[in-house]
């Protein structure tokens, strides 16, 4: 297990989980999961380490893995405001 430390935003000790992290690549959305990654149990700011960042940065690259991979089907919701209303 990692060692986090402290969150940069409430000095709240880091806990280790494994998260699904979701980007976006060329307008499409990518979600990779399982990634182990420090989460602090008072604010929800999420951190990982360097290996893991290069990791993900590898698996964003392959764009082969990434077209071959499953896909799945999220809502699309649009956020419709009159203007002037906050």
């Amino acid at each position: 297990m990692y060692n986090y430390g402290e969150c940069e935003i409430c000095n709240t000790t880091l806990q280790e989980r494994n998260i699904q992290q979701d980007f976006w690549i060329k307008d499409k959305l990518v979600v990779i999961e399982n990634v182990p990654t420090g989460v602090c149990p008072r604010c929800g700011e999420k951190v990982v380490n360097a290996e893991i960042g290069e990791h993900i940065a590898e698996l964003l690259r392959d764009s082969e893995r990434i077209d071959k991979a499953p896909t799945i089907s999220v809502p699309l919701i649009r956020c419709e405001v009159a203007t002037g209303m906050a």
